[in-house]
């Protein structure tokens, strides 16, 4: 375990630009125990901005399994659009960040101080300052496995979530494009404006310009 912390924690997050849906951030957690298992068992790890979609859901089988085992944890926690058109999308990602880490501290290190913890997260994400042993690295999803792990189940969980949208609303194409600005969704908008799940903030401009 890196500089004798009982708990390693990634953490990353996924839909921070989308037009549609929420944001995401998955937290995973691994003890210092299970952390050469965990290592070896997922030795050949990409992380999910370079999977295919069959493989990261692939990964996503391999995590939850490791998960059943008591060899890891993880919590994927949400934000929906309404709460992001409301607060801005950095403080739902904030929001996030904390219930993921407040959820895997109560169901599987209860006791544990949070000094016993180091926290490994993605890009410019912080998390609480209570957690004094943590580390922001960009690209992190590529070079720690926790955050690239994290990442994964972000995602897989995230798109999961957009494809039942896309039942939901069928003109719109969630199932293929996850609720970002591609020509085809931006089209869609234009022919039956927005929907339920719609970030108005974020289509403020495209829709004033159509007016």
């Amino acid at each position: 375990m890196k500089s004798g912390y009982k708990y390693l924690i990634g953490i990353d997050e996924v839909g921070r630009g989308p037009v549609a849906g929420p944001v995401a951030v998955g937290a995973l957690i691994v003890s210092a125990s299970n952390l050469k298992e965990v290592t070896e068992r997922f030795l050949n790890f990409k992380d999910s901005k370079k999977l295919t979609p069959k493989k990261r859901n692939e990964w996503f089988v391999n995590i939850r399994q490791a998960q059943k085992e008591g060899l890891l944890n993880y919590k994927v926690v949400f934000v929906d659009n309404i709460k992001i058109d409301q607060f801005g999308i950095v403080p739902a990602i904030r929001a996030c960040i904390d219930k993921s880490l407040e959820t895997l501290q109560t169901v599987w290190v209860s006791g544990a101080h949070k000094s016993d913890c180091l926290v490994l997260l993605d890009g410019g994400l912080r998390a609480p300052d209570e957690f004094v042993n943590q580390k922001t690295i960009i690209k992190g999803d590529e070079k720690e496995l926790v955050i690239a792990l994290a990442s994964i189940v972000a995602k897989v969980t995230r798109d999961a979530l957009m494809c039942k949208f896309a039942k939901e609303y069928p003109e719109y194409g969630f199932e293929k494009h996850k609720g970002y600005g591609t020509k085809a969704h931006m089209e869609a908008i234009k022919k039956y404006g927005v929907c339920e799940i719609h970030r108005k903030s974020f289509l403020k401009n495209f829709l004033n310009s159509k007016i």
